[in-house]
């Protein structure tokens, strides 16, 4: 844990969608109630949203729970990036894994409350970062693990190629 207290900063969801490669109705997160160089500390009522894009079949699974951590860990990185002076170029990283992942609910969308989402960096260096994270409702606990994000996934391979482009998708085309 750091020594430094948590900035108590209120980051609303235009700073958010400002800086993650998440808009609109895909943007879950709220705001942002604290963070510092490890920790990050996000609120979201998105779970609520009968017109949320995660949802299948009309429900909110428990497991969507850890895309609300990848976007809080996305916001933790962008603010880090900017405090470092990298906010220029900002990094563009991606889900790589997750493991020890703990669902204690099935469902999201039947909380009432706001979700709590929070993530600490355990471990990280230029081209991945470790981090640990709970998403919560009060004092409940929801789902918990630990998620590797690879970064710069948007740059070059190692050997200096460039990843292929996507295959284009027809209109009307499903994935």
């Amino acid at each position: 844990m750091s020594a430094a207290p948590l900035n108590a900063v209120l980051l609303d969801r235009a700073w958010i969608e400002a800086h993650i490669p998440h808009s609109g109705a895909m943007c879950l997160l709220d705001g942002v109630e604290a963070w510092d160089d490890t920790h990050i500390r996000c609120t979201a009522t998105s779970h609520r949203d009968p017109h949320n894009p995660l949802r299948a079949r009309g429900r909110l699974g428990s497991a969507c729970g850890i895309e609300y951590a990848a976007q809080a860990m996305a916001v933790h990185g962008a603010l880090v990036g900017a405090c470092d002076g990298e906010n220029q170029h900002p990094r563009v990283g991606f889900l790589a894994s997750v493991r020890g992942v703990e669902a204690h609910v099935a469902r999201l969308d039947t909380l009432t409350g706001p979700l709590i989402i929070e993530a600490e960096r355990l471990n990280g260096d230029g081209t991945s970062v470790l981090y640990a994270f709970t998403v919560r409702c009060g004092a409940q606990a929801l789902l918990s693990g630990r998620a590797a994000v690879m970064l710069d996934a948007s740059g070059r391979l190692p050997g200096g190629d460039v990843p292929p482009a996507p295959p284009a998708t027809l209109k009307g085309e499903s994935t």
